[in-house]
């Protein structure tokens, strides 16, 4: 069934738990802070998404520190370059939103500080903290996962598919135009084609035992080989098309032409009524469909004069089941905070995703993933197209992309 609100019952029974945990008399946040905020301001960048929710956590705060928060919004498109020019002269904020990929590039220019989350790591999924984790320090408070997943309409498609070729033949079925959705368009779209990529065992780069990534290319060989011929089968079918831009996609599920579009939740109120299903994105080359999983969380300045205030708010006022909950209800995306999350996934929307991200892999956070969207996506729509023999076009990619890496 579509997302709903949740009720403020269950939000207002999580809530009291909370509360009790931290002491009949006060919230748990104002128990464990001890720091004297008294004179010291905290400037925290957010975009208009995020604002209502770390205002009321900044709220308690100024109440239980004496410090002074100033919220300060901000477009999303604009927070990374602005916090990239402003932080090394002294200026911009204490703390900012920002995403997971964020970090090489904002580590390699030092513009952010380490947080300790202590024993609150513990209380957060496992792949948010592992995002945010470089060279064993944890540089962000995280506090949404989201993922792509196999979005299906449950009216055109009543199981879901095992494999690639069962969705095909289900969509085919179903006698609907599409007999799957996923946006391609001329340019491509690696980040949504990635999972079916995985599924012939050529992931991105190398990874490390603890799952972190390194700068070797691990995208070509013979999987990745056999990914662009089969995207070049796919393309000949007309299972994929370079027409069916995001736009397209989008509209065409929503008019019921297909029983599956491959995307996240982002797009689940263009779906108005429609009875869906999440399910995990079937493999195409035999191998686990595992897409790319981005956290959104809280980056803690480099420059900060307040690094120890900042961390107290990010750890015990944004950490706590009340704000990830309020965060979920505006953007969402399932909370990082297990104990929210698991509030959240009442609704089985978030809960499908929820699972499909449990097996998913964080995108790579090194500088280097720059290289690679340069030529990534384009390559994969001029196989799509029949514009290029598969196996070359792919070798080229993967030279061209180790070329920039160096």
């Amino acid at each position: 069934m579509r997302r709903s609100i949740l009720t403020a019952a269950a939000l207002t029974a999580t809530l009291a738990l909370a509360a009790c945990s931290g002491g009949a008399d006060e919230p748990a946040a104002e128990e464990s802070t001890a720091l004297d905020g008294a004179g010291a301001t905290l400037t925290v960048w957010v975009d208009e998404t995020r604002q209502a929710a770390v205002e009321d956590a900044a709220a308690g705060f100024e109440e239980a520190t004496g410090a002074k928060v100033e919220v300060v919004l901000k477009n999303f498109e604009d927070i990374r370059p602005d916090f990239l020019a402003q932080v090394p002269t002294g200026k911009g904020p204490d703390i900012t939103v920002g995403a997971h990929d964020w970090l090489g590039e904002l580590t390699t220019n030092g513009v952010v500080a380490p947080i300790e989350l202590g024993d609150t790591a513990d209380a957060f999924e496992p792949v948010s903290v592992s995002a945010f984790t470089q060279d064993g320090q944890v540089y962000g408070l995280p506090y949404a996962v989201e993922n792509i997943a196999l979005i299906r309409n449950t009216e055109l498609a009543p199981e879901a598919p095992a494999t690639w070729d069962d969705a095909i033949a289900a969509g085919k079925d179903a006698g609907t135009k599409y007999p799957l959705l996923i946006q391609t368009s001329t340019e491509g779209d690696p980040y949504t084609f990635y999972p079916l990529q995985t599924s012939f065992g050529a992931p991105v780069f190398e990874q490390n035992e603890d799952g972190s990534y390194k700068p070797e290319l691990a995208l070509g060989g013979e999987g990745g080989t056999a990914f662009a011929e089969w995207l070049a089968e796919q393309g000949e079918a007309g299972n994929l098309s370079t027409d069916v831009t995001y736009d397209i996609a989008l509209a065409a599920f929503a008019k019921g032409e297909s029983p599956f579009i491959v995307g996240g939740p982002w797009m689940l109120e263009s779906f108005g009524d429609l009875d869906l299903a999440i399910d995990p994105i079937p493999s195409a080359g035999g191998e686990p469909a595992r897409p790319f999983v981005g956290v959104a969380g809280f980056y803690v300045s480099a420059q900060s004069e307040n690094a120890l205030l900042a961390n107290d708010f990010l750890v015990n006022y944004m950490a706590t089941p009340e704000a990830q909950l309020a965060l979920y209800e505006a953007g969402d995306r399932p909370p990082a905070l297990i104990e929210a999350a698991d509030t959240a996934s009442e609704d089985p929307i978030t809960a499908g995703f929820r699972e499909v991200g449990a097996d998913a892999v964080p995108m790579p956070s090194l500088p280097e993933m720059g290289a690679v969207w340069a030529y990534w996506g384009v390559t994969e729509a001029a196989i799509v197209s029949g514009k290029s023999d598969p196996a070359k076009a792919w070798d080229k990619m993967v030279a061209d992309i180790q070329g920039e890496i160096g």
